[in-house]
């Protein structure tokens, strides 16, 4: 199972996927470039343990974590 994670000001909400799905994997990648269309950072854990940005959908990673772009003040 893979699971996208969506930071918000109400908290976070998970997405989990199954990477086999084609249906699935679809509307993930929807998800993916919908919320990175409108300014969200999306990363992922390596392999390492390390997080890395990501610019592109990954069916295969197990976790993707999308925040929202800071603003300063």
């Amino acid at each position: 199972m893979a699971t996208q994670i969506v930071m918000d000001h109400t908290g976070d909400t998970r997405h989990i996927f199954e990477p086999t799905d084609l249906k699935a994997v679809v509307k993930a990648e929807h998800r993916f470039r919908q919320l990175t269309s409108v300014g969200f950072t999306a990363a992922v854990r390596t392999e390492s343990g390390d997080v890395a940005v990501t610019r592109s959908f990954d069916p295969k990673a197990e976790e993707t974590l999308f925040f929202p772009r800071l603003v300063g003040g």
